[in-house]
């Protein structure tokens, strides 16, 4: 079967090639994937994909579906294709968008066999506020058998874990006065926000390792004679697991608000976008995924390291049994977020691992809709895992 579904990804690599040079030399922020978007789905429209766009009310956010009339599972496919302010595609989004792509279209055309049904998924604004939370809460994924994605990176890596992340915000609103003349008449909003940043840091000392805490100042006053009326700080708490997140999380919040008790200050606590569930990989599905990556580029997959970061893939999980590996693209130095991968995605080696991502992709879509046993040991763990 893999040489099969190899002829027909061979058959649409070079259009897979064409629309991942095509972002990359037209790089699109998140929620403004318009152009990138089209691209994608007028692909899939081609393979006979039904196509629904605007999903969850995000424009560029999409659902195609090639269902065989058949009973079987349901593989997804997650696609992303938003880019970084000033470096462009240096996350690799315009790989990612379309090794999903790729290896939707190639399993649709060995559906007729196995039954069941291929679905790619449009997850925008990855790099911000990602699409993924929202699309998770708001049951997309419920039907899905099993959802996936591959990460271009400087090497090949088994799927990991990640980061929980809250971002806060913490607005302090206090009473402006003449900072000399008559400073008994002010309440200093700064104050309050000079008294958060001093908990959060005598705080530290007292939890979890593998809790961090980081954060600015956004507002501090207009001018220096003038009891600041107004100050804010924004910090983001990560942990590697929801409930130690939340404790943190609860004792950052009772530091706030005694902060404004300390000053006189009113205060309001708003929680942003951004707000991601840690990675959870489904280790059996994993294990087959790499299974076919090292068929496909006949290379090494090393083994899954925390991703020291947060990502809304990480919400995926939680609904529905999922995996977030990580393909090489040539070049063991390269390090994200930089303008030098964005160039590497569209090398030769970037080209490459295109089609061999969207192929060890397509291959483990396979052996899942060909395998009732693999789809139950794939179940069980996730449910073990719930529990």
């Amino acid at each position: 079967m893999e040489k099969i579904l190899k002829e027909k990804l061979a058959d649409i690599q070079q259009r897979l090639w064409d629309i991942s040079e095509k972002m990359y030399h037209n790089p699109e922020l998140g929620d403004e994937e318009f152009a990138s978007m089209e691209l994608l789905t007028n692909l899939l429209r081609e393979h006979q994909f039904q196509v629904e766009t605007n999903i969850i009310n995000r424009p560029t956010a999409f659902k195609a579906a090639y269902d065989s009339g058949k009973p079987g599972p349901a593989i997804a496919y997650l696609a992303e294709f938003d880019a970084l302010p000033e470096i462009g595609h240096g996350c690799g989004h315009n790989l990612i968008g379309t090794m999903s792509t790729g290896a939707g279209i190639a399993l649709s055309k060995v559906l007729d066999q196995t039954g069941g049904k291929v679905i790619v998924f449009g997850t925008p604004a990855e790099e911000t506020n990602g699409a993924k939370v929202p699309m998770s809460k708001e049951g997309i994924f419920n039907d899905m058998d099993v959802a996936m994605i591959l990460h271009p990176e400087g090497e090949s890596r088994e799927s990991g874990a990640s980061l929980a992340n809250d971002a806060l915000e913490f607005k302090y609103t206090g009473k402006a006065a003449h900072a000399a003349a008559s400073p008994e008449e002010g309440i200093n909003a700064l104050d309050s926000v000079i008294q958060l940043y001093n908990g959060i840091n005598a705080l530290r000392e007292h939890l979890p390792d593998d809790v961090s805490i980081h954060g600015i100042i956004t507002k501090g006053g207009e001018a220096a004679n003038v009891v600041p009326d107004l100050a804010a700080a924004e910090f983001y708490i990560r942990a590697q697991s929801r409930q130690t997140l939340d404790e943190a999380k609860e004792r950052v919040m009772q530091i706030a608000k005694g902060a404004a008790l300390i000053t006189g200050a009113e205060i309001e606590i708003i929680e942003q976008e951004g707000s991601y569930n840690n990675m959870v990989t489904n280790r059996t599905l994993s294990d087959i995924f790499t299974k076919n990556l090292k068929a496909a580029t006949g290379e090494i997959v090393y083994p899954p390291q925390l991703l020291k970061a947060s990502m809304d893939m990480g919400d995926v999980s939680r609904v529905v049994p999922a995996i977030h590996p990580s393909i090489g693209i040539g070049d063991a130095s390269l390090v994200l977020h930089t303008k030098a991968f964005a160039d590497q995605t569209v090398s030769p080696a970037g080209k490459q691992a295109l089609v061999n991502g969207a192929l060890a992709l397509a291959c483990t879509g396979y052996d899942i809709l060909s395998d009732t046993v693999l789809l139950d040991e794939i179940e069980k763990e996730f449910e073990k895992v719930k529990k």
